[in-house]
């Protein structure tokens, strides 16, 4: 039993001295300001540019779909309107077809269930 011991002692001594290891405790590295400040700098330029591609194609789109909404023959809203008459329509349709059916006047009797003789 007195090798775990050992193993611990062992492992408490690596941990805990500081004659062995070279670096103060929560050393950080040493870091350069200049490619920070570069790296930032083209971050922010990068974001611009992307930002200037974005308002461009954008209002392109604008524009091509105002043109095109121009030459439709049917106004979208006209076209809409026209559509949920005809869902109206076919929904009254099939609901007068529905109630007029023969399926639909016969009176369906359930049976009543015999009682089980268990």
């Amino acid at each position: 039993m007195g090798t775990p011991r050992l193993l611990e002692d062992t492992w408490m001594g690596a941990m805990t001295s500081t004659a062995k290891n070279s670096q103060p405790a929560g050393a950080w590295p040493q870091l350069k300001s200049g490619p920070f400040i570069t790296g930032g700098v083209l971050i922010g330029i990068g974001a611009m540019v992307a930002l200037a591609g974005l308002a461009i194609a954008g209002s392109h789109v604008v524009a091509a779909t105002r043109t095109w909404i121009k030459e439709l023959e049917i106004p979208p809203s006209e076209l809409a309107k026209l559509k949920w008459e005809q869902a109206k329509s076919a929904a009254a349709s099939g609901a007068g077809t529905w109630r007029e059916h023969p399926n639909a006047k016969v009176r369906l009797v359930r049976r009543a269930v015999p009682p089980s003789s268990e």
